[in-house]
């Protein structure tokens, strides 16, 4: 259903944009951002006639960004407009670095503005509307085509571990010992062995089904995507617990292993990075009052820590 949308005047017709009014309504405008918002139609028109661009369709909005179909002659385009924040600059950056492999292409860019001119991918089909067999194994191979040598000078997900590590007891205290503590005591462990890593390799800090979209040049391309350097594994358990509720136990284990494969994952580091970011995002939920992430973030740390135990005691084969 479309959300009712609102025109701004005294602009030319072909560059006069529909600011969604479920965007005007979220919250992140309420105290701040606002004079932004006002100014966004200016923006997008004088994008429009910078790039020559004419509109080609409704606009369309996450929690960030506004983000509105257009045409450059007859090219299918999407011109993307954030506020200007060291988000949009790194996101800029991260599109330029992959250059389109495996991620949506980076036509032209404004970091000045927050704005940047994106070829054109169907908003309609994600990975998230695939069934799960058929979307685990395209996610875990766009895992391994990103991974490509990162500059050095972009966060390593080993020093992201380092600096939270200590934070962890603190916040399980604070929070009243919310669950065992050997889910704590575990995720402690992952951390004495992800604080360092070895692999200078591109990791997509932010990759789960909704960010893959389908495109025309490639079948799947990943938008927004946030550049580390490090290990591969780091957003497994991001990936798990976004479509975990269509997931039984024997699933997860089973899409894990699927991941591993396809992906050509260490399969202790992955299953330590799933321990590590479920137990760290179940208590950020808890701190910040969310009450459906938590029960995501528990139950596959209960899938996946028993099987980490048993792995232990089980005689190697052969």
């Amino acid at each position: 259903m479309s959300n009712p949308t609102r025109r701004v005047g005294g602009l030319p017709p072909q560059t006069a944009i529909d600011i969604p009014e479920s965007y005007r309504a979220m919250p992140r405008w309420w105290h701040e951002g606002s004079a932004w918002l006002d100014g966004l139609p200016d923006t997008v028109a004088a994008l429009c006639q910078r790039w020559k661009l004419t509109l080609d369709g409704a606009a369309m909005h996450g929690s960030n960004a506004i983000a509105i179909p257009v045409r450059r002659q007859r090219e299918p385009l999407v011109l993307r407009v954030a506020p200007p924040d060291p988000r949009s600059v790194e996101e800029i950056r991260a599109l330029r670095f992959w250059d389109g492999r495996g991620t949506v292409r980076l036509v032209d860019a404004d970091s000045a503005t927050g704005a940047s001119l994106l070829e054109r991918l169907d908003g309609e089909r994600t990975l998230a509307r695939l069934p799960l067999h058929e979307a685990i194994p395209i996610i875990a191979r766009t895992m391994r085509r990103l991974a490509i040598p990162a500059p050095p000078d972009v966060p390593s997900t080993a020093t992201i571990v380092r600096e939270r590590a200590a934070e962890l007891e603190p916040e399980w205290e604070q929070l009243g010992r919310p669950f065992d503590r050997r889910f704590l005591d575990a995720a402690l462990a992952a951390t004495a062995t992800l604080g360092h890593t070895e692999s200078t390799l591109a990791v997509n800090g932010d990759l789960h089904f909704e960010q893959v979209l389908a495109g025309t040049r490639e079948p799947w391309l990943v938008v927004d995507p946030v550049l580390l350097r490090g290990d591969i594994e780091y957003d497994l358990a991001r990936i798990l617990w976004s479509r975990l509720d269509e997931m039984d136990d024997d699933d997860i284990q089973r899409h894990i292993e699927t991941i591993v494969r396809e992906a050509d994952l260490d399969r202790g580091r992955a299953r330590s990075w799933i321990i590590y970011r479920a137990v760290d995002y179940w208590l950020w939920g808890l701190a910040f009052g969310l009450t459906e992430d938590p029960v995501r973030c528990a139950r596959l740390a209960r899938v996946v820590l028993p099987s980490r135990r048993r792995s232990a005691t089980t005689p190697a084969s052969g």
